[in-house]
């Protein structure tokens, strides 16, 4: 790579990096151009030399947060067996990344559209978000016929609604007030939807619940 390029590609991460940082700290109301070129220890007029505009900025670090939630899927879900329960744990999953960075959150899920300039490209990456983490786990379980191919989009709709729902309520509202109970809900939800009979839910399952217990009952998220 050229120096030239190495120069470009430098100075594009000095930008996404202060904005993602603020992004998790301050929210997208604080996005300007003057605050990230701050961040970045340059010129806002510097900024225009490597990026059209903001949302091509936000855009970046929403592809970003993006990658991180499935590489934290990835990583929590690398020991489980394949099929109906990987899918459940990378739901699971899923729901804990958002609970560890509830500022992702707010941007994916509370963040309106027009405060991204209505850039279709955002809008996708944040509307596919759980079905790309758990794309594999679906497709297995459609190569191997645990789930029929007629039932898939409609299973992903409803969990896709379910889940943003419960985090909604558990990190805005506080509804339930225990993460104990909030992570029996979800259980039950996934279980559900995914037709798992509740009372069978094998001990892989419930190790992995009572780890995502006891990483997140220490977080503030407040």
């Amino acid at each position: 790579m050229k120096n030239k390029e190495l120069q470009e590609k430098r100075m594009k991460g000095y930008f996404i990096q202060a904005t993602k940082e603020i992004l998790k700290s301050e929210g997208i109301k604080a996005i300007s151009v003057r605050n990230i070129a701050d961040k970045a220890g340059y010129s806002y007029a510097t900024l225009y030399n490597y990026f059209k505009d903001i949302n091509d900025l936000v855009f970046l670090c929403v592809s970003d947060f993006q990658a991180e939630c499935e590489s934290f899927v990835s990583e929590q879900t690398k020991k489980e067996p394949k099929g109906i329960k990987k899918l459940k744990a990378s739901i699971l999953a899923y729901i804990k990344y958002f609970i560890e960075y509830p500022g992702i959150f707010d941007l994916f899920f509370i963040t309106k559209g027009g405060d991204f300039g209505n850039k279709q490209q955002i809008i996708d990456v944040i509307s596919n978000s759980l079905d790309r983490v758990c794309n594999i786990d679906w497709e297995y379980c459609l190569k191997h016929k645990i789930i029929l191919e007629t039932d898939i989009e409609l299973l992903k709709t409803q969990l896709r609604y379910s889940v943003i729902g419960l985090l909604i309520l558990y990190l805005n509202r506080l509804t339930p007030k225990l993460y104990s109970e909030f992570i029996t809900q979800a259980n039950r939800l996934i279980d559900s939807e995914l037709g798992i009979k509740y009372e069978n839910l094998n001990d892989a399952m419930k190790d992995e619940q009572t780890k995502i217990q006891n990483s997140i009952i220490s977080v503030n998220i407040g």
